[in-house]
């Protein structure tokens, strides 16, 4: 299989030079929004060098809104500051942007996701379009665009998980009646022999768990390796990562069981001494531990070490990174134990982020990740520093995964257990307003989290490292 992968692999090749020697706008971008769709641009570093041409060439799209719009999205996507007035011809007289083509008004839409603060006009885009597309789905549209529509109102195209994506898009490509069969035989076996990875890195993952789980009493903790493993996944799917997704997966893990041992299977007063002992590192003073907080601690600070020995092997300067990571990550949950035992419920959103973002894990996944993408990282100190500041798109990302978090998790637990309150039960006291009234309030501040993150990219403020996830 990898040896016809590869032959195919060099065949997309060749249609990616034809068409970059080529004049043609539309067939340019819509190669590499296909490559990207069907998961097998990470083998084209092509890729960079067409966009890059694309931006410098004075062809915006002219007059056409579908190659406007996917222009407009591919450039933003890979960093490119692009103007959202290049929509400002495309008004109607009322002053709406839309198309009474649907693949264009998707495109279009998808497009104006990639908006920053103050952009008016993709705000006015989604606004509109949105309700259109709502009402098309009542429409006898076909099934598959139904579908299309239907996945890009549930979640717009570049907040998707790429490998879910991927694996839904070969099949709607395989069905399309304009197509380049090599680039479909390719995304197929690709996609299996990244799956068969990802296999063998669960079965890895399986025996380490079984064996911590042999050691440890974990009775009152969540089971969720493989749901890790994935979580990962959707931040570094590429072959070549695979160890940094086995390492990302084990400290997730790792957070998970102290994330539910500080919310609900720990005394105040167990939880100070075990904070205490984490930032001790010591795992020989727990006489007086229960003996699940005992046997965990001492887990988690050899599972830690482990991984510490493992980059010092490869010679990672930034190893010992690992251990301070856990430390922050227990002691971020312990900064929730006060809500948790008095029952307090903070008094504005705001309030409940300054601590719960940093509960998030986000930023020690996002540092990890700098630290582990290559085996003599080339990372800087300055890199990890800035990481740990909570900047704003490091802030962006936690505020999506914490407040995501929460409106999921919100029907599911119903403060079923004595457990600190979320962003969900704060914004309900903050306003009064019932608890769907509260998700909508929380998307809002989600929808604000995206717009920095996409300024930040923009601006280009983080390690190039970042430019993986």
């Amino acid at each position: 299989m990898k040896e016809t992968a590869r032959i195919k692999e060099e065949e997309v090749r060749k249609i990616i030079m034809e068409i970059i020697a080529s004049s043609n706008l539309a067939q340019k971008l819509e190669l590499v929004d296909t490559l990207q769709r069907i998961g097998v641009d990470y083998h084209y570093k092509e890729i960079a060098d067409l966009l890059c041409s694309i931006y410098n060439d004075k062809d915006r799209g002219s007059n056409d809104l579908y190659i406007t719009s996917l222009r407009f999205y591919l450039l933003r996507k890979h960093g490119y500051t692009v103007s959202a007035d290049v929509f400002e011809k495309f008004r109607d007289k009322q002053g709406n942007i839309s198309s009474d083509d649907v693949s264009c008004l998707l495109m279009l839409y998808d497009a104006a996701y990639m908006r920053t603060h103050g952009e008016e006009i993709l705000d006015d885009i989604i606004t509109f379009n949105k309700s259109r597309l709502q009402f098309l789905m009542m429409t006898n549209l076909e099934p598959d665009l139904a579908e299309e529509v239907r996945c890009t109102l549930e979640t717009p195209r570049f907040r998707r998980v790429e490998r879910v994506e991927a694996r839904r898009y070969i099949s709607v490509y395989e069905k399309k009646a304009v197509q380049h069969k090599t680039l479909l035989d390719f995304a197929k076996l690709d996609y299996n022999i990244l799956q068969a990875i990802y296999c063998d890195e669960l079965k890895e993952l399986t025996i380490w768990w079984k064996d911590f789980q042999s050691r440890t009493d974990l009775s009152f903790a969540r089971d969720s390796m493989v749901e890790m493993h994935f979580w990962i996944l959707g931040a570094l799917y590429e072959p070549y990562y695979s160890y940094s997704r086995t390492m990302l997966t084990k400290f997730t893990l790792l957070a998970s069981l102290l994330d539910d041992l500080y919310d609900n299977y720990s005394t105040t007063e167990e939880s100070n001494v075990f904070t205490t002992a984490m930032e001790r590192w010591d795992g020989q003073t727990t006489e007086k531990f229960p003996a699940h907080m005992k046997a965990l601690l001492i887990n988690i600070l050899n599972t830690t070490n482990k991984i510490e020995d493992e980059l010092k092997l490869q010679k990672n300067r930034h190893a010992e990174l690992v251990k301070k990571l856990v430390i922050c990550t227990a002691k971020f949950y312990h900064a929730e134990v006060n809500w948790r035992d008095q029952r307090y419920v903070p008094t504005s959103v705001d309030e409940h982020l300054q601590i719960s973002m940093r509960s998030s894990v986000c930023m020690q996944i996002i540092n990890l990740v700098l630290i582990s993408l290559r085996e003599e990282t080339t990372t800087r100190e300055e890199d990890v520093d800035w990481v740990f500041t909570f900047p704003k798109i490091v802030r962006g990302v936690s505020i999506v995964g914490r407040i995501g978090n929460d409106i999921v998790s919100h029907e599911r637990r119903e403060q079923a257990s004595i457990h600190v309150v979320s962003t969900v039960q704060t914004c309900m006291k903050q306003y009064g307003v019932t608890a769907e009234q509260t998700k909508e309030k929380l998307r809002v501040i989600i929808e604000e989290a995206w717009m920095d993150i996409v300024q930040e990219y923009l601006d280009q403020k983080r390690p190039m490292e970042l430019d993986q996830l």
